[in-house]
C-alpha cells in the first residue's frame, strides 16, 4: 500500500534537484563582502572602502573616486574621519559637473594588528550618505551555501547533487564534512587554496519512507576549529511499478505470443510504467520453473533504472523447441523498497512447418517417388509422382512411410504387379490389402495360402462380411493382436526384433504381432575398408516363402539377388561395396520383397486367401576416402541439439530436423549403443546438398535415466565432425502444488449469502496434468468451486474461485480433493491433494446511522441529492439489495390521487457490504407537486442464487417536503409625491393581500414553461402563461412633481433560496434584426413603447436572490412626466415558481386641474347584521391628487331611490356629502349601512368636483343574519399588514415602536389606550416631532410635540374615546420630525432675509442714465403714502391666524408693493425666503371597531368587564326619538377645533397651573380639607406579624392595591366617619358617589394615576418590580420653583 507523506515541513515548496544558490560566507568574523558600485543621489561610488594585506606601522593610501551621474551641477561636502587612524584632505566643497569625477585620498595608519572602522560622510542639497572605511586582517572563511535539497528518491534507492564551496580568504585551509545517514558527502577532506572552489558530491540513500532533514557541518581552518553547516533536505517515498500489456486476467497481466512454429523465434514487448514521481531500478526474473524443462522464452533485460513517469518496453523473444505445446511462464517484476511486486504471464502455443520425407531409396527402388522430401506451406496441395520399376515378375507391395517433422509419419501402400512370359502372379488390389490387415490382426497370415484355403475347405475356417478369416466355431473372432499406431508401425518395419522388444514393456510383449522375415542386422557399414559383408534373413511364418532383391547401385550389390526359404529357417547374402571413384560418400537402401512360394502361379492361389508379399530394406553406407585423407567439412542446421522426451513412464517419440546447407553430400550415423535406451531412425544415411533428414528418436523414459544423456551424431565418417545430442529421458510422477499450503480460509458469511475466495494451482511437472476437485455430498452445498476440473499445461498456474454458501449459523469445516493424473495417460493412478476450508457463517444485517433523514423543504421540480448513510456492524459481509417505498401526503386530497411515480432514485442499489463498514448511498429526489414525500427505504438479502427474500426489511424513512419558492411582502413604505398616504392606502393599492395569497399558491403547469426568466417572445406585448393578475396602483400626484416611491419589503418566508425578477416587456422580447422588425404598430404598443422609453416605471433591483428568512426592499417608482394615466404589464417571475402578472398604473395630473383619484370605482362596506337598531358609521376615503384645493359634492339622489324600494328604510346614508380637500390630503366622508335583509346592496353615486370632472362610484353592502352567522370582528391588523417598520427609509433617524395599533371590537363611550414609544436612533442628531391629529374627540395622543435628544426614547399615550354610537374607526396620525439642527439654520436664513430685505427698503442707488418718469414717481408716491397710511398709521398689528407648522406664507403675500417697486427701482434681484425644512413624515395607523352596550355584551362577554363605560357620553334619547326608530343622531363635540378652542384650552392651563403653583392657594385649600392621614399603603389588620408575612413575599406591582372598586373604597371611609356625619350630609354623598359625573372622575384618575407610574418606569424614577413597602417614607420635596411645574405641565402635555 503506497503513503502519501506530506510536503516537507521545512520547505513547503516543491522538492527540486537544484541546492540554494545563496551563498553564505562563515568565518571567525565578518568575512569580506563583495564590493561594488553604488549610487547616492546622483553620485556613483564605492559604498565600502576596504583595506587589506597591511602591517602595523605603516602608511596605506587609497583613493576614494566620486562620479556625477545627475544632471546638474552637484556640490558635496564632506565630513573627515573621526578616529585618527584615517586621514584625508581638509573639508572643502567639491564641485561635480554632468560626467565628472573626483578622487579623494584617504590614508590608513594602524597600529595594532586588529580591525579598524570608520566612515566618511558626504552631504549634498538633496541629502547625505556614509562610505564606510574598514581594514580587515587576514582569517579563514569559506563561502557554503545555505541549504542544499536534494532529489526525491525511493527507498533503499538512492538520488545525489552536488554543490560548489569555495574558500573566501587568502589564507590555505583544510576542510572536513560531517553528517548523519543516510547523507553521505564525497570527497569528505581536501585542502582549498586561497580563492579556490571545490566542488562536493552529496548522495541521499534513505532506508526507509519518511521527510529527512539534517546539518552537515564543515569543519576548517589551522586545527578544525571554525565551522559552518549546510541544511540538507531529502524526501523518500515508496516506488511504484507497472506492467502494462494489453490483455489481463485474474491478478496478472498476460503477454501472449499465439502460435509460432518450432524453429522460429518471435518478439513481443511489455512496458513496465513508473507512475511516481522518484526514479527506481527493478528486477525482473523468471519464476521458478519445473526441472529439466525447455526453455522456450528468453528475456535479456534482468534489472534497469526507469524514471519518473517514464515508460520502458521490456522485449520478450519466444522460440518454441516441441510442436503442439503450449508454453506457459511467469516473469516477476520486483524494485527495491516497494511494498508489492506484479507478475507477467508469458504464453505461446507452437505449431510447426510441413517438413515431409519419404523413406525410400532414391535410386534403384520398385517404386520411386519424384520429390522425396521438402516443404509444404499451410493451405496448400502438392502433387507426387510415384514410378513403378519392376525387376522381377512378382506381385508388389511397399508400404511407403512419410516422415513428417514432429508428426506422426503417414503410410502409402504402394502396389503393383509384374508378369513375364512364364509367370502370372496373381494380381493386387486394394481389396487383398483391407482383408490381409484384418487376417493380420487375427493371426492367420503366418499360414501359406494354401493352407489356409484346405482350412477353409474343411470349414475349420469361414469368411466374415468382409471377406476376411475368422475360425469357425467363434461368431464375433476377436483379434488377437492390437493394431500399431503410426510410430510404431513405422519402427516396427524398420527395426530389428529384439531392439524392439528392449523398448516395450515386457508384460506387452504379445500385444503386436510379430515380423514375417527379418533381417540381420538392418545396417551395413563400410567405413573399415572391407568390400563385403553378409545379412541373414529368417523366415517366421510357417510355409517357404520366395526373397526377391531389387538390384543395387555400381557401388552396392547383394548376392544372390533370390532364393527359397523354408519356414522357420535363415539364410546368408552377401552385400558387397565397391566404389565407382575415390574420395566420395555412398549409402543406399537394399529392397527385397518376401512373398509365399505358392503365390507365383495364381492357378494355385484362391482369392480369398491371397496374402501380399512384404518389403523390407538393409540401409548399407560407405566411403572411399583413402588414409590419411581429410573427409568433408559437414554444412549443417540442426534444429535442436537436445531432445527432450515427456517426463511419462511410456514409449514417447520426438523429431528432430538435420538439414544439410552445403554443396556436397554428407553422411551420417548415429550409434545408439551410446544410449542403449534410445532408438532412433535411420540410423545411418546420406544427405543430399540441400536436403533435410527428419530423425524420429524413440525411447522410454524412466526415473532410473541420468538427467540427459549424450548421443553422438558422427557426420562424414569422421570423428573431428561430431555433434552431441542431449537426450532427456526421465520419467516423473506428476506433481501440483496449491497456494497457501492447502489451507483456506473464508472470511465471515451471511447466512444464505456467499463469499469468495480466489486460489492459486500450479502444474509442477513437465507433463500436461488434468485435474478435477471433488466434495462430498453434504459439502457440495456449501462449498464450490470454478473451474472444477481443468488443464494445467507445464508450469501452468491457474486461477481457483472459490465460494462458501453456508446455510446455518456456524462454523464450517470442510475438505475438498484435487484429483489429478498426466493427459496421456488418462487412466493411471490419479494423484491427490487436500484443501482444508474453514468458514464462518453469521447472520448480517443493515442499519441507517440516522433512522429519519429530514430533508426539509425541496424545490418541486428540482433534484437533491443526499447521502444515506448504511452500517453494516454485523461481522460479515452479504450482498444487499436496496428498495423504497414512497408515501405522499397532500392535505385536502384523497390518496388515489397521491399516487405518482417513484421520486426517489437510489445508486448503488445493488452491492455487498463488507463488515463493520459504513457505505455511503447516494440519492436523489425530484419532487413533482407540493406535498409531504416520505420514503420507506428497506433492503433485502441476496442469497448465492441471486434470489430475494420475500418482504424487505425497514432501515430508515426520508421524509421532504416539497415547496415552491415563495415570498411575501412584509412592509410597505412611500416616499415622494405619496408620502402623505397611509400604510392601509398602500397596502390597498397595490393589492398586497392578493399579491401575498397568490405568492402562496401553487405555480400552475403553464407557468412552468420557463422556469427561469427567458427570452421568449417575438412581439412586444409578450404572451401572458398565468391567470395571477393585479393592479400596482401608484396613486396619482401633479405634473413635474416628485416622483412616485414605494418601497416593499419581500421576505423569503421559505426554506430555500428564491430568485425573483421583475420583467419588463423588454425584458421578454427576442431582439430580433432590423430586417425582422414589422413597422406597423398598434396603438398599445405605442403607448407601450412610449412608457418604456421613457422609464416612466422603474424598478430597483429588478432581479435578486433571497436566502431563508432573508428580506430585500424593492423601490417601485413611478415619474410625473407625462400627463394621463400610463400603464405598464411586469411579469414578477420567481425561478422554478410562480408567474404573477403586476399592471403598473401611474396617473399623472395637470397642474391646473382638480383631480380626485380613487384606486376603484367600486367601494365594499363591512357586512353588517340586520335587524340592530344601531348600525356602525363606516368611512370612505377620497384623495385629493392634484396641486389645486377642491370642493366635492356626493349626490345623494339615488340614495332617496333607494330608501323608497325598501320602504322608506334609509339603507344608506352619506352624513358629510360635501367638503373642501387640500392638495395630498385624504377626507374622510362617513356612511351609514342599515340593511333590511340578508342580501347585498348596490347603488350608483356620483362624486361631482367643482371645476373639475365627476366620477361614479359603485357603493356595496352585504347584510346577514346574526342568528345564522358570527358578527364581523375586527382582526389585528398584524395579521394582514405589519405593524412595525420593516423598511427604513433613507435619511430616517426616529422610528415608532408600532406603526398601526389594532384597539379590535369595543364598546360604545368606552375608552382605550395603548403605549408607544418614539426613538430617536441618530447618535448625534436632535429633532422635534409633531403629531398632527384630525380628529381629537376620537384619537388622543400626548405629548403632541416634543423634544429628542440623540439615543433618547419618548413613551407616548395613544387614547381612542368611542363616541355613543357605534363606529368604523380607521385614523391616519401623522407625526412630522424635523433636525433641530435645520431648523435653526432656517430660522438664522430667514432672520439674515428679514435685515437684507428691511436694508433694501431704505437703500436705493441714484442713477443718471435711466431717468424716471414723473408720473412714475407721482405713482409711487401714491403708493408710498397708502402703504404709510395702513401700516404705519395702526398702532398694534393684528395677530397672523394659527397655522401649523408646515403651512408657510409665501413670501410674496407679506411684501408691500413699495418694497416691491423699490427693489425694481434700484434694479436690485429679490432674494427668496428662506423655506422652511421639509419634515420627515411618521404615520400612525389606529383602528377600532365599537359596539352598541347589548351588542358588545352579547357577542364578548368575556371581554365587557375589561372595559368601563362613561355614562356622560351615553346619548339619552328624546320622546321624539323614542318614536322614530328608524333615525340615528350623531353626537357632536361641544367645541369643535379650531382657533377658538386652542384659545380656550391655553388659558385655561395658565390659569389651573398658575393657582397650583401657588403657595397661599395652596394653603388655603389645606385648611379647608380635614386633617385625615393618607398611608402610602392599605393598613394592615394582622399587624407586625402580617408585615413579616409580606416582607418574604416577592414583590408586586404598586399598581395592585389601585384596582379596587372606588366605590368600595370610598364606603371604607365613610364608614369611619359615620358618626360625624349627619343622616343628610350621608344621603347626599351617597347620591354623589352615584353620579356618573363622579364615576368617570374617578375614572380618569385612576387612569392618569397610571400612566404616570408608566412614564416614571419608562424615565427610570419607578422599580415596578421592587419589594412592597409597608411603612410609609417621608415625602418628596416638592416642586415649588415654576420652572418644575413647567416641566410637569410639558411632560403632561
Amino acid at each position: 500500500m503506497l503513503t502519501d507523506y506530506p510536503v516537507n515541513p521545512v520547505n513547503s515548496g516543491v522538492f527540486e534537484i537544484t541546492h540554494s544558490s545563496q551563498k553564505k560566507q562563515v568565518s571567525r568574523s565578518v568575512g569580506a563582502r563583495k564590493r561594488s558600485q553604488s549610487c547616492f543621489f546622483g553620485v556613483e561610488t564605492l559604498a565600502e572602502l576596504v583595506w587589506e594585506g597591511w602591517e602595523p606601522g605603516l602608511e596605506y593610501t587609497r583613493s576614494l573616486s566620486l562620479k556625477s551621474i545627475h544632471g546638474k551641477l552637484q556640490k558635496l561636502s564632506f565630513r573627515p574621519p573621526v578616529s585618527k587612524f584615517f586621514n584625508t584632505l581638509f573639508p572643502q566643497t567639491i564641485l561635480l559637473s554632468p560626467g565628472t569625477s573626483f578622487s579623494l585620498p584617504i590614508t590608513f595608519r594602524p597600529v595594532e594588528k586588529c580591525e579598524y572602522v570608520d566612515t566618511i560622510e558626504f552631504e549634498g542639497k538633496e541629502g547625505s550618505f556614509q562610505v564606510s572605511l574598514r581594514a580587515v586582517i587576514p582569517h579563514y572563511a569559506l563561502e557554503v551555501p545555505e541549504n542544499a535539497l536534494l532529489p526525491p528518491c525511493a527507498a533503499q534507492q538512492s538520488s545525489q547533487t552536488s554543490f560548489v564551496f569555495r574558500n573566501s580568504c587568502k589564507l590555505q585551509t583544510g576542510f572536513r564534512w560531517s553528517v548523519d545517514p543516510p547523507f553521505y558527502f564525497s570527497p569528505e577532506t581536501g585542502l582549498l587554496k586561497p580563492g579556490e572552489e571545490c566542488k562536493v558530491t552529496l548522495e541521499f540513500k534513505p532506508k526507509e519512507v519518511q521527510v529527512y532533514q539534517a546539518e552537515a557541518h564543515c569543519a576548517f581552518g589551522d586545527d578544525g576549529e571554525n565551522s559552518c553547516t549546510v541544511l540538507l533536505r531529502g524526501l523518500s517515498k515508496y516506488p511504484h511499478l507497472q506492467i502494462c500489456t494489453a490483455e489481463q486476467e485474474e491478478d496478472c497481466k498476460v503477454l501472449e505470443f499465439g502460435s509460432l512454429a518450432v524453429g522460429d523465434s518471435l518478439e513481443r514487448h511489455f512496458e513496465i510504467y513508473n507512475p511516481s514521481t522518484v526514479s527506481t531500478t527493478f528486477t525482473l526474473f523468471w519464476l521458478r520453473r519445473p526441472p529439466l524443462m525447455d526453455v522456450v522464452f528468453r528475456c535479456e533485460v534482468r534489472e534497469g533504472q526507469i524514471e519518473p513517469h517514464s515508460v520502458l518496453k521490456v522485449p520478450v523473444c519466444f522460440s518454441p523447441l516441441t510442436a503442439d505445446c503450449r508454453s506457459v511462464d511467469y516473469l516477476c517484476l520486483t524494485c527495491p523498497g516497494a511494498v508489492s511486486k506484479d507478475l507477467l504471464r508469458v504464453s505461446g502455443s507452437s505449431i510447426v512447418l510441413a517438413y515431409y520425407q519419404f523413406d525410400v531409396n532414391t535410386g534403384h527402388s520398385v517404386f520411386v517417388v519424384d520429390q522425396p522430401g521438402g516443404t509444404l506451406p499451410g493451405n496448400s496441395r502438392l502433387t507426387l509422382r510415384v514410378k513403378f520399376r519392376p525387376h522381377h515378375p512378382i506381385a508388389h507391395h511397399k508400404i511407403l512411410t512419410c516422415l513428417l517433422l514432429h508428426r506422426e509419419p503417414l503410410f502409402l501402400d504402394l502396389i503393383g504387379t509384374c508378369h513375364s512370359e512364364q509367370f502370372k502372379p496373381a494380381i493386387l488390389n486394394p481389396r487383398h490389402l483391407n482383408v490381409y490387415r484384418i487376417n493380420l490382426l487375427r493371426g492367420f497370415t503366418c499360414y501359406p495360402p494354401d493352407i489356409l484355403s484346405a482350412m477353409l475347405e474343411e470349414h475349420k475356417l469361414k469368411l466374415d462380411d468382409s471377406g476376411a478369416l475368422q475360425i469357425a466355431a467363434e461368431d464375433n473372432s476377436r483379434p488377437l493382436f492390437s493394431p500399431r499406431s503410426p510410430l510404431e508401425e513405422y519402427f516396427h518395419s524398420n527395426s530389428a526384433p529384439e531392439t524392439e522388444l528392449g523398448l516395450e514393456n515386457t508384460s506387452n510383449t504379445s500385444k503386436f504381432s510379430t515380423h514375417h522375415v527379418t533381417a540381420r542386422p538392418s545396417e551395413l557399414l563400410f567405413y573399415d575398408g572391407t568390400t563385403s559383408k553378409s545379412v541373414s534373413i529368417t523366415n517366421h511364418t510357417k510355409g517357404k516363402i520366395c526373397l526377391a532383391w531389387s538390384p543395387g547401385t555400381n557401388c552396392f550389390s547383394i548376392s544372390p539377388l533370390s532364393c527359397e526359404l523354408s519356414p522357420l529357417k535363415s539364410t546368408t547374402f552377401r552385400v558387397t561395396y565397391i566404389p565407382n571413384q575415390q574420395n566420395s560418400f555412398h549409402a543406399e537402401q537394399l529392397e527385397c520383397f518376401a512373398f509365399y512360394k505358392v503365390l507365383k502361379d495364381n492357378r494355385y492361389v484362391d482369392d480369398h486367401t491371397l496374402c501380399p508379399p512384404w518389403c523390407f530394406t538393409v540401409r548399407v553406407s560407405g566411403h572411399c576416402f583413402q588414409a590419411g585423407k581429410e573427409h568433408f567439412v559437414p554444412c549443417i542446421s540442426l534444429q535442436h541439439s537436445q531432445i527432450v522426451f515427456p517426463a511419462l513412464k511410456q514409449v514417447s517419440y520426438r523429431n528432430i530436423l538435420l538439414k544439410n546447407t552445403g554443396d556436397l553430400p554428407l553422411t551420417f550415423k548415429l550409434d545408439s549403443e551410446e544410449c542403449p535406451s534410445v532408438c532412433v531412425l535411420p540410423p545411418i544415411g546420406l544427405v543430399p546438398p540441400g536436403h533435410h533428414q527428419i530423425f524420429t528418436f524413440r525411447s522410454t523414459p524412466s526415473q532410473d535415466h541420468p538427467a540427459s544423456m549424450p548421443l553422438t551424431l558422427q557426420l562424414n565418417a569422421s570423428p573431428k565432425h561430431t555433434q552431441v545430442l542431449n537426450v532427456v529421458a526421465v520419467a516423473e510422477t506428476s506433481s501440483m502444488a496449491v497456494e497457501e499450503g492447502g489451507s483456506l480460509f473464508f472470511k465471515p458469511t451471511a447466512v444464505g449469502s456467499c463469499s469468495e475466495r480466489i486460489l492459486w494451482v500450479k502444474n509442477l511437472s513437465r507433463m500436461p496434468v488434468e485435474f478435477q476437485w471433488k466434495l462430498s455430498g453434504s459439502h457440495q452445498r456449501v462449498l464450490s468451486v470454478l473451474p472444477d476440473s481443468g488443464t494445467l499445461q507445464p508450469n501452468e498456474s491457474k486461477v481457483q474461485k472459490w465460494s462458501f454458501a453456508p446455510l446455518d449459523e456456524m462454523i464450517y469445516n470442510l475438505k475438498a480433493s484435487l484429483m489429478y493424473w498426466p493427459v496421456q495417460t488418462p487412466q493411471c493412478k490419479k494423484s491427490r491433494l487436500t484443501v482444508k476450508a474453514v468458514g464462518l457463517a453469521s447472520k448480517g444485517y443493515l442499519e441507517a446511522e440516522h433512522p429519519i433523514i429530514d430533508l426539509g423543504e425541496v424545490l418541486v421540480g428540482s433534484c437533491k441529492s443526499f447521502d444515506v448513510p448504511l452500517l453494516n456492524n454485523s461481522s460479515c459481509a452479504f450482498s444487499y439489495c436496496l428498495s423504497a417505498q414512497q408515501t405522499i401526503t397532500v392535505t385536502d386530497l384523497p390518496e388515489d390521487m397521491t399516487q405518482d411515480p417513484l421520486v426517489l432514485e437510489m445508486e448503488n442499489v445493488k452491492g455487498t457490504i463488507p463488515a463493520h463498514c459504513r457505505l455511503q448511498v447516494r440519492c436523489t429526489v425530484k419532487l413533482a407537486c407540493r406535498a409531504h414525500h416520505c420514503w420507506t427505504i428497506g433492503y433485502h438479502i441476496i442469497n448465492a442464487s441471486g434470489s430475494v427474500g420475500e418482504e424487505p426489511q425497514s432501515v430508515c424513512q426520508v421524509q421532504a417536503e416539497g415547496v415552491y419558492p415563495t415570498l411575501e411582502v412584509t412592509d410597505v413604505r412611500s416616499c415622494g409625491s405619496v408620502e402623505r398616504l397611509s400604510k392601509l392606502q398602500l397596502w390597498h393599492l397595490f393589492n398586497l393581500d392578493t399579491l401575498n395569497t397568490c405568492l402562496c399558491r401553487d405555480p400552475r403547469p403553464s407557468e412552468l414553461i420557463f422556469r427561469v426568466p427567458t427570452r421568449h417572445s417575438l412581439r412586444r406585448c409578450p404572451a401572458v402563461f398565468t391567470s395571477a393578475m393585479m393592479d400596482f396602483n401608484f396613486s396619482a400626484a401633479p405634473l413635474s412633481s416628485e416622483p412616485s416611491s414605494i418601497l416593499l419589503m419581500f421576505k423569503n418566508t421559505g426554506s430555500i433560496p428564491v430568485e425573483w425578477s421583475f420583467l419588463f416587456p423588454e425584458d421578454q422580447q427576442i431582439e430580433l434584426e432590423n430586417w425582422a422588425e414589422n413597422g406597423d404598430f398598434s396603438p398599445s404598443e405605442l403607448h407601450l413603447m412610449k412608457v418604456q422609453d421613457h422609464r416612466l416605471f422603474s424598478v430597483s433591483p429588478r432581479s435578486g436572490k433571497l436566502q431563508p428568512s432573508h428580506q430585500r426592499a424593492v423601490q417601485f417608482t413611478y415619474r410625473h412626466d407625462f400627463v394621463g394615466t400610463n400603464r405598464l404589464p411586469v411579469l414578477l417571475k420567481l425561478s422554478h415558481g410562480r408567474e404573477i402578472l403586476l399592471n403598473f398604473i401611474g396617473v399623472t395630473v395637470d397642474k391646473d386641474r382638480r383631480y380626485i383619484h380613487l384606486p376603484s370605482n367600486r367601494h365594499s362596506f363591512a357586512p353588517v347584521g340586520i335587524g340592530g337598531f344601531s348600525p356602525p358609521t363606516q368611512v370612505y376615503e377620497l384623495y385629493n391628487a392634484g396641486a389645486l384645493p377642491l370642493r366635492y359634492h356626493i349626490d345623494t339622489t339615488p340614495l332617496q331611490q333607494l330608501m323608497e324600494e325598501n320602504f322608506s328604510h334609509p339603507v344608506l346614508q352619506c352624513l358629510n356629502p360635501d367638503g373642501e380637500l387640500e392638495p395630498g390630503h385624504t377626507a374622510f366622508v362617513e356612511w351609514i349601512f342599515s340593511p333590511l335583509e340578508a342580501r347585498t346592496y348596490s347603488v350608483d353615486l356620483p362624486i361631482h368636483v367643482l371645476e373639475g370632472d365627476s366620477m361614479f362610484v359603485t357603493f356595496e353592502g352585504q347584510g346577514f343574519d346574526e342568528r345564522h352567522s358570527e358578527p364581523i370582528q375586527v382582526k389585528d391588523g398584524c395579521i394582514t399588514m405589519p405593524s412595525t417598520q420593516k423598511i427604513p427609509v433613507p435619511g430616517q433617524v426616529v422610528f415608532l415602536s408600532e406603526e398601526r395599533v389594532c384597539f379590535g371590537d369595543i364598546p360604545v363611550c368606552s375608552r382605550s389606550t395603548r403605549i408607544i414609544f418614539l426613538t430617536n436612533v441618530s447618535h448625534t442628531d436632535q429633532v422635534l416631532y409633531k403629531w398632527n391629529v384630525d380628529c381629537q374627540q376620537t384619537v388622543k395622543i400626548r405629548p403632541e410635540s416634543g423634544h429628542l435628544a440623540p439615543g433618547e426614547s419618548v413613551l407616548t399615550i395613544l387614547t381612542v374615546q368611542a363616541s355613543g354610537s357605534p363606529s368604523f374607526y380607521q385614523q391616519d396620525l401623522i407625526c412630522e420630525i424635523i433636525l433641530e439642527e435645520m431648523l435653526i439654520l432656517y430660522h438664522k436664513d430667514l432672520q439674515d432675509w428679514e435685515v437684507e430685505l428691511e436694508r433694501q427698503k431704505y437703500e436705493f442707488t441714484v442713477t443718471e442714465k435711466e431717468l424716471i418718469k414723473e408720473s412714475q414717481r407721482d405713482k409711487s408716491t401714491q403708493a408710498g403714502a397708502v402703504f404709510k397710511q395702513k401700516t404705519g398709521a395702526r398702532k398694534y398689528k393684528t395677530l397672523p391666524p394659527i397655522r401649523s407648522i408646515d403651512q408657510v406664507v409665501s413670501p410674496s403675500t407679506r411684501s408691500s408693493l413699495a418694497v416691491r417697486q423699490a427693489q425694481q427701482q434700484t434694479g436690485l434681484k429679490s432674494r427668496r425666503r428662506p423655506e422652511p425644512p421639509r419634515p420627515a413624515l411618521l404615520h400612525l395607523g389606529v383602528t377600532a371597531r365599537s359596539h352598541t352596550l347589548m351588542e358588545y355584551q352579547a357577542h364578548f362577554p368575556t371581554q365587557f368587564n375589561t372595559h368601563y363605560i362613561h355614562r356622560c357620553m351615553q346619548p339619552q334619547p328624546s320622546q321624539s326619538d323614542k318614536d322614530q326608530s328608524c333615525h340615528f343622531r350623531v353626537d357632536l363635540p361641544p367645541l369643535a377645533h379650531g382657533p377658538e378652542r386652542e384659545i380656550i384650552t391655553h388659558v385655561l392651563n395658565s390659569v389651573l397651573w398658575s393657582l397650583l403653583d401657588d403657595p397661599q392657594f395652596q394653603h388655603s385649600v389645606t385648611q379647608l380639607l380635614p386633617a385625615t392621614p393618607v398611608p402610602t399603603s392599605a393598613p394592615s389588620p394582622a399587624g407586625c406579624q402580617d408585615h413579616k408575612e409580606m416582607t418574604g413575599v416577592s414583590s408586586a406591582p404598586p399598581a395592585d392595591h389601585n384596582t379596587e372598586n372606588p366605590s368600595t373604597a370610598d364606603a371604607q371611609k365613610t364608614s369611619e366617619c359615620d358618626s360625624n356625619l349627619t343622616e343628610e350630609e350621608l344621603k347626599m354623598t351617597e347620591s354623589i358617589r352615584r353620579l356618573p359625573e363622579f364615576c368617570d372622575l374617578v375614572e380618569d384618575i385612576l387612569l392618569n394615576t397610571l400612566q404616570n407610574q408608566m412614564m416614571e418606569a419608562f424615565l427610570g424614577e419607578l422599580v415596578l418590580t421592587a419589594r412592597p413597602r409597608i411603612i410609609a417614607l417621608p415625602p418628596s420635596p416638592a416642586r415649588n420653583t415654576r420652572e418644575s411645574s413647567a416641566e410637569y405641565k410639558r411632560s403632561r402635555e
